[in-house]
């Protein structure tokens, strides 16, 4: 199995550098390099920074880019990195793209957190694209969600299936 990680930003690849009085975030390098440097894969991948955007921050020309992105990749299994607060948009909106099979995945806190769900929830898509045909999902808080019945309750902040 081969993976093409595509960073595009959001909590997950976050930094507070003191240098801007903590308040202020930067987005870093990918945070899937960190995580698999340390997980020994038994899988090939690439991992290709695309976007560095909050979010909340992407607009549907950034959602394009995602899209032709993934379309003209010779990569059939693609994890995205992105932001939780719009995943369902901008899965819904790459959902057309077939015979290939996307998890779109993200975390609340900081994979430099040491709290950080990332490793969990990268973890998760990975084992996902192991068993899913093709298609467009999203992998957060242990579950795995096509991204066309996926959303984010504004309540609970847990992603379920509509």
């Amino acid at each position: 199995m081969k993976i093409l990680f595509i960073q595009t930003g959001g909590t997950i690849d976050k930094d507070y550098p003191q240098k801007n009085k903590g308040y202020a975030f930067e987005i870093d390098t990918p945070a899937v390099s960190r995580i698999l440097e340390n997980s020994e894969p038994g899988f090939e991948y690439e991992i290709l920074p695309l976007l560095q955007k909050d979010s909340l921050d992407l607009t549907d020309i950034d959602r394009e880019i995602i899209k032709k992105t993934c379309e003209d990749s010779v990569f059939d299994k693609i994890i995205i990195t992105h932001g939780s607060d719009t995943m369902p948009e901008t899965g819904s909106f790459i959902g057309s793209i077939t015979g290939k099979t996307i998890v779109l995945v993200g975390a609340y806190r900081p994979e430099r957190f040491s709290n950080s769900d990332a490793q969990f929830n990268v973890g998760v898509a990975i084992g996902a694209l192991n068993i899913l045909e093709s298609g467009t999902f999203i992998a957060m808080n242990g579950k795995v969600i096509p991204a066309d019945r996926c959303r984010k309750n504004p309540e609970t902040g847990q992603f379920e299936m509509v």
